[in-house]
């Protein structure tokens, strides 16, 4: 429903789904989104629009840089463990600047001030691993951090481990093409 929503949006064919008052009025007592999509917080990044759906289909959780802390990985196992959402979409993008700052911190030894540099210390392995591989192309950064946040979502989480190990949630990595509009499956866990 995702890839499908997405397809929508790049055709330029949005339906604009649940977005009207009966829908707003239907979830005043309940939700049962299909998607928890953790993102990058840039404003590039509405993930309602790039899906094309509405009120109550997904739930949203971002940080720059998708960067898991405690607090996300709360709120990913509450739509989990409560809500009993059946996918964890992490969903990153090119042209990311928390991740061009890491990159940037790693090229030259300088970090960012403040709680930036908490940001970039937790990408800099990302940047790592795809410099070991020959990858500089901010692009290709991005893929290794969306694989690198599946699975530190996986090993942080005794919660989502368990649920991608009983097959009742699935764990997929997206990247987010700004130019294009389109999303791309870049990596997955579990059974979708």
């Amino acid at each position: 429903m995702l890839l499908d929503g997405n397809q929508r949006f790049v055709a330029g064919e949005s339906r604009h789904p649940n977005q009207n008052a009966s829908r707003r009025s239907e979830l005043v007592d309940t939700q049962n989104p299909f998607a928890v999509i953790f993102g990058c917080a840039d404003s590039r990044l509405a993930a309602e629009i790039i899906f094309d759906v509405g009120l109550g289909d997904i739930f949203v959780v971002r940080t720059a840089g998708h960067v898991p802390d405690y607090a996300v990985l709360g709120s990913l196992e509450y739509a989990v463990s409560v809500l009993h959402v059946p996918l964890i979409a992490v969903l990153g993008h090119d042209h990311c600047g928390a991740v061009t700052a890491a990159q940037h911190a790693v090229e030259t030894g300088v970090a960012p001030p403040g709680h930036i540099r908490d940001l970039v210390e937790r990408i800099m392995p990302s940047v790592l691993a795809s410099a070991n591989a020959a990858q500089q192309d901010i692009h290709a950064v991005v893929v290794e951090h969306v694989k690198q946040t599946v699975h530190r979502l996986l090993d942080n989480s005794r919660v989502i481990f368990d649920a991608v190990d009983n097959y009742s949630t699935a764990v997929v990595g997206l990247a987010y093409r700004l130019d294009e509009g389109r999303v791309q499956l870049v990596s997955t866990a579990g059974v979708l």
